[in-house]
């Protein structure tokens, strides 16, 4: 669905994908829903039009713990106000879809971070976080007796730390 070389339509692309997520992401989220999820826009591409974005003033950077947060802005929401229609309604279409369908994926991919490392007494310590725009939500450490240990819980992290927050929250707040 690559519209080539129609840089102001892919910019409204762009716009599009921030308006529908409804949320600040991160360059590697939008990069990832645009080139490799989808065919929307080449790599290169999308990678110089968000810096474009962001220099112009249609985007902005909010306070992103680890990555910065990229956020549409209300001039580039009035940019995409005037010329949605520039934007082919297959491609707007196509756009909707998958973001109703994955828009938890993304969300949840961007917000939990997991990372761990080897100690010099050989045990490893795995860092766990919940990413929130302003502060992390939650930061969990381990120290755990081996690799294999600590990769399963690396692995688990993305699918099970909403409902560890909610357990946690639960506890502590009752």
């Amino acid at each position: 669905m690559q519209v080539k070389g129609d840089t102001s339509v892919n910019k409204l692309i762009l716009l599009f994908v921030f308006d529908k997520m409804e949320s600040p992401l991160t360059e590697r989220t939008l990069i990832d829903m645009c080139t490799s999820s989808n065919d929307w826009i080449n790599y290169m591409d999308c990678v110089l039009l968000i810096h474009k974005l962001l220099a112009d003033g249609f985007i902005c950077e909010v306070s992103g713990v680890d990555d910065p947060l990229y956020t549409i802005t209300p001039e580039g929401r009035e940019t995409l106000a005037n010329f949605y229609i520039n934007i082919p309604r297959s491609a707007r279409e196509e756009i909707s879809r998958f973001i109703k369908n994955n828009n938890a994926r993304f969300r949840t991919k961007q917000d939990c971070k997991a990372d761990y490392y080897q100690n010099k007494d050989g045990t490893y310590t795995v860092f766990l976080k919940i990413l929130a725009p302003v502060q992390p939500m939650l930061e969990l450490k381990f120290v755990v007796p081996d690799k294999k240990t600590a990769n399963t819980i690396y692995k688990k992290w993305e699918d099970k730390a909403s409902e560890l927050y909610s357990v946690v929250y639960e506890t502590l707040v009752d």
